[in-house]
């Protein structure tokens, strides 16, 4: 099931990546998008970095936010597809294709990094060593990593039937919490895990400082 999981998403990411914010919308009810949002009161810049920018939706919300963001993905696909949405805006696309383990960026240039819904290299020790380099002093890496459906209605309770298959099925309890911060600890940030209510769900958002 991981495999099959795995060779599904990789795909999704890339050949059939224009279905992108329609199967998001359908899996989610209509939330994934308020998902994602999730991460914007955690970011004040002014320079953000978002790995993972996917079809760019939050790339223009934190343009509208004032914030100077750029943007890492290593599918060319996303990246054609968040270009073109930027531009439809009049908004400038400053996204580069690669790696979150080898950013192309210099030391210290960016206040925040965000990534929503990342797959597991967020856990990485080299992607954490990367985001490390990156951030000023006092900067922070802010994740959405997971989410979960907590209404009643069929649509509700089939999507989160389908989360609970993919493995994201409930909420966690603390000792599952410390496994997940443990990692980012390790790499030296100072880390908490908040878990927002929204829109009949619950939304789980990772904050990892650098230390000033």
């Amino acid at each position: 099931m991981i495999r099959l999981l795995r060779f599904f998403f990789h795909h999704f990411y890339h050949a059939f990546a224009w279905t992108y914010d329609l199967v998001a919308a359908l899996v989610s009810v209509g939330r994934w998008q308020g998902w994602v949002s999730s991460a914007l009161p955690y970011l004040d810049g002014p320079r953000v970095l978002e790995i993972g920018h996917g079809p760019g939706h939050l790339q223009v919300a934190l343009q509208e936010k004032g914030l100077a963001a750029y943007g890492l993905d290593e599918s060319r696909q996303m990246g054609s597809i968040a270009v073109s949405r930027l531009r439809r805006k009049g908004m400038p696309p400053r996204l580069a294709r690669g790696y979150a383990q080898a950013l192309p960026f210099e030391s210290g240039r960016f206040d925040n990094v965000v990534a929503t819904f990342p797959t597991e290299y967020i856990f990485d020790p080299q992607t954490l060593a990367a985001i490390w380099r990156v951030l000023r002093p006092g900067g922070k890496l802010v994740v959405v990593l997971a989410a979960w459906i907590n209404g009643k209605g069929l649509p509700d309770r089939a999507a989160a039937w389908l989360f609970r298959v993919t493995g994201q099925g409930s909420p966690l309890p603390e000792a599952a919490l410390e496994r997940i911060r443990a990692p980012f600890a390790v790499a030296g940030f100072d880390v908490r895990s908040e878990a927002l209510e929204k829109e009949a769900s619950t939304v789980l958002v990772i904050i990892a400082t650098k230390a000033e």
